[in-house]
């Protein structure tokens, strides 16, 4: 889709922040910027949960999705999807321990790192990746 994918790391700066509610967020903004966009789980019942979150968060907004099932593929401008179901889409938020292959598949990467030190190894993995393959993540700081 592009000549490089840009990628952005969001640092979860504050305990207590829940990185599928700022999943939430970025899919909503996604969507309002009129993206389509493909928010990865790393299962299937965190898929099952992701769905019902996105039905309560962001409060008071109406966020439409659905998960990626045969029957309901691509009718919905965000979609909850495991890393095997990945298909071409504007914008992947990934909450996969392990880095989006090929990622210059795609106009943007969302990859969101966890408050605890000792859970944001993989985040720092999932960076050196992208940097191997010639890409320049940018972090953001999210504090609320």
């Amino acid at each position: 889709m592009t000549d490089h994918c840009q990628v952005d790391f969001y640092l979860l700066a504050t305990p207590g922040l829940d990185a599928r509610r700022l999943a939430c967020r970025l899919a909503l903004m996604s969507w309002e910027r009129g993206h389509h966009t493909t928010v990865i789980a790393d299962s299937s019942m965190e898929a099952s949960e992701m769905d019902a979150l996105m039905w309560e968060s962001p409060p008071g907004r109406f966020l439409p999705h659905d998960l990626d099932q045969e029957n309901t593929a691509g009718s919905a401008p965000v979609i909850i999807s495991l890393m095997s179901g990945l298909k071409a889409t504007e914008v992947v938020i990934n909450l996969c321990p392990q880095p989006i292959p090929e990622p210059d598949r795609f106009q943007r990467l969302l990859e969101i790192v966890p408050h605890q030190d000792s859970e944001r190894e993989n985040s720092r993995k999932k960076f050196r990746a992208y940097r191997d393959q010639g890409i320049s993540p940018r972090m953001h700081e999210i504090n609320r």
